[in-house]
């Protein structure tokens, strides 16, 4: 006679204590891992950039002029009474002191006074010159024109920035996309085109917004957004991943109570 299970017996399952251990460390590591790697790649940037901006600047500096050379020359040249060559410091060690950075020390002085002196008559007369004798030579006035136009218009602080973020459907009715409103047509642009409002949208490429399109569109079409434009480049930037934080609804403050008549 055979014996059937009750209902109240079931399989014990055992959970897979190694599994659960693999999960926690795999969770774990990725998570040290999202912290580190902007950290660490923020560092790793800056310290090559402030190497490659080193090896450009101390090059037309005087080899005996370089900090490093000159801390050498002042506490390393003579070793003081009673001491040999290994009794000096470790910085006199050949190689022993490389102070990255000198290089943008110097630059940034160097920029800013330049900048001081092109605020001046004679340094406005020596850049007219100076552009004077560039339009005279046809490959390098198209060159020189070039960037400095794109760096006026990258770095220049009185340059008016984009004013919204808008939504305009592109490339086709029912399909939208993320563009910056800059300013309003005019000149010859805005009385080529039927609309009496026309909007100079930029429509930017992910994930590089420094690239993209320059649309002018009726503003009757242009849908504007209450994000910021940092938020909107945000958006743009991480491919729709990062959504700015909703901002909380403004209530209208309470009047002062009238008393029913």
């Amino acid at each position: 006679m055979e014996t059937g299970h009750t209902g109240d017996e079931h399989p014990t399952h055992h959970p897979h204590k190694r599994r659960g251990l693999i999960a926690r460390f795999r969770a774990n590591f990725l998570t040290g891992l999202v912290v580190m790697a902007p950290v660490s790649l923020t560092f790793w940037l800056i310290w090559k950039v402030t190497g490659w901006i080193d090896s450009w600047v101390l090059p037309f500096i005087p080899q005996r002029y370089r900090p490093t050379d000159l801390i050498q020359d002042l506490f390393c040249a003579t070793p003081l009474p009673g001491q040999g060559p290994d009794d000096l410091p470790f910085w006199c060690v050949e190689g022993a002191l490389d102070l990255r950075g000198i290089g943008v020390i110097i630059f940034l002085i160097f920029t800013v006074f330049i900048g001081w002196i092109a605020k001046g008559i004679l340094g406005r007369s020596l850049i007219a010159w100076g552009e004077s004798m560039v339009d005279r030579m046809p490959v390098v006035r198209s060159i020189y024109n070039g960037v400095k136009q794109v760096t006026e218009t990258v770095f220049n602080q009185t340059e008016s920035k984009f004013d919204k973020a808008c939504l305009i459907e592109y490339p086709r009715p029912g399909i939208w996309a993320i563009g910056f409103v800059s300013t309003a047509a005019k000149g010859e642009v805005l009385k080529r085109l039927p609309e009496d409002e026309v909007m100079t949208v930029f429509l930017p490429t992910t994930p590089n917004p420094t690239s993209g399109f320059l649309l002018y569109v009726p503003k009757q079409d242009v849908t504007f957004l209450d994000m910021s434009v940092e938020d909107a480049a945000k958006l743009v930037i991480s491919a729709g991943l990062v959504y700015p934080s909703p901002k909380p609804a403004k209530t209208p403050a309470a009047g002062p109570v009238r008393p029913a008549p």
